[in-house]
């Protein structure tokens, strides 16, 4: 039987710290645009900073639907499945945030994450304020055995200069601007904090 909480504490903080994956789940107001739905993942990119406030590492390789969500409405969810262990699943419903390289607040939320989490490719920090934290039943979730993160993204980035992640993210259909027009992500990217 599912259960709501007033924090992200305790054995719930320790769940979420432990998946090695999870799901961030937006959409636009419109009642036409995409809904989006991004499985996230690589050690150490995904903090609880206190008991309603948590943060992950953007990284490019793909659209920027959460950024463009975010910046027209906020509403964000994560949600976290136990593939081993008791069956569980945990949801974060909240606000969300995407914290570019030029905020003033980018370098110090960065080092809440663990050295060498960022990596190359970070496009920015999402920061999500809980506004509702549950769990339910995981029974219909699969038995899956965790190998190891892939560093494939890691590899294909860190061949890159800023200049040309730059490059590669203004080319990219969907970075700047969403599937539904929505603007997304800013271009030029602005450049890592030094």
């Amino acid at each position: 039987m599912g259960k709501q909480y007033e924090y992200i504490d305790g054995r719930l903080r320790q769940f979420i710290e432990r998946q090695p994956v999870y799901f961030v789940a937006t959409a636009p107001l419109s009642a036409d645009g995409h809904v989006n739905v991004s499985p996230k993942g690589r050690a150490g990119t995904l903090v609880v900073l206190d008991e309603l406030t948590l943060a992950y590492l953007d990284f490019g390789g793909s659209t920027a639907e959460t950024i463009a969500h975010l910046r027209e409405n906020g509403r964000i969810t994560l949600m976290w499945c136990a593939f081993d262990g008791p069956p569980t699943v945990v949801r974060v419903h909240g606000r969300g945030e995407a914290v570019f390289r030029d905020d003033a607040r980018f370098a110090g939320l960065l080092s809440r994450f663990e050295p060498g989490a960022d990596g190359p490719g970070l496009r920015a920090i999402v920061l999500v304020a809980a506004e509702r934290v549950s769990d339910s039943c995981g029974f219909a979730v699969p038995l899956m055995d965790y190998r190891e993160d892939r560093d494939l993204h890691a590899q294909y980035f860190g061949r890159k200069t800023e200049e040309e992640f730059n490059t590669y993210c203004e080319g990219k259909q969907y970075v700047g601007t969403s599937i539904d027009g929505l603007p997304a992500l800013p271009l030029p990217l602005p450049p890592r904090p030094s």
